[in-house]
């Protein structure tokens, strides 16, 4: 755990494996959240951290012992139904590049429920885990100008859905059609994916 801020802390998970570091990271959210402590401004968990930030009156005593905990994934996670067309203008690239056919690059889809590690990027976009090693592949080497708000894409070990028209770098693999907005900043939780949340692909 080291400081990182006036009032901002920052414990790190350095697992190998960083799905396994990610979800440790949630765990400590979820201990730390568990003992209440006053002052507590945001805790954000990332790839392999968890970003805690307090007021004056946090007391960093209460972090002790979080960046040890293990791994324990949710029992009864909240689950998002996603429709989606395998549409995207860099599935044959994906395809070419990871060995697998349009059937088989749609029953993972299809099979996998992906979880939710982190947000990050933009408000509303959520890094989804659960690709296999294949289907692992790297960013574009020419971002888009302009990546339409419902495309699924895929970059590393992740796969998401932008939720607004932006800039982006990610491999569009298709188009999901989740309820919308992904982000609402007027919610009383403005984001529709948390950490830690399961998204299931069906066809549209």
């Amino acid at each position: 755990m080291k400081r990182v801020g006036e009032s901002a802390w920052l414990l790190a998970f350095e697992d190998e494996n960083e799905e396994i570091a990610n979800l440790r990271a949630r765990e400590a959210r979820a201990e730390l959240l568990k003992r209440e402590p006053r002052g507590l401004v945001e805790a954000v968990p990332a790839a392999r951290s968890l970003l805690v930030v307090g007021a004056p009156a946090f007391d960093p005593a209460v972090l002790e012992g979080l960046d040890h905990v293990r791994a324990a994934p949710r029992t009864s996670p909240t689950v998002h139904e996603m429709r989606v067309r395998f549409d995207g203008e860099d599935i044959a690239a994906v395809l070419g590049a990871s060995g697998l056919d349009r059937d088989a690059l749609e029953k993972v889809f299809f099979e996998t429920r992906f979880t939710v590690g982190f947000l990050g990027f933009l408000p509303g976009f959520a890094y989804l885990y659960g690709l296999p090693k294949a289907l692992h592949v790297p960013r574009r080497a020419s971002p888009r100008l302009a990546v339409p708000a419902g495309a699924l894409a895929v970059a590393g070990p992740y796969a998401a859905i932008y939720p607004s028209r932006t800039p982006g770098g990610w491999n569009l693999i298709g188009t999901a059609m989740p309820p919308w907005p992904l982000f609402e900043a007027s919610r009383e939780t403005p984001n529709l994916f948390s950490p830690g949340d399961e998204v299931r692909f069906v066809p549209a």
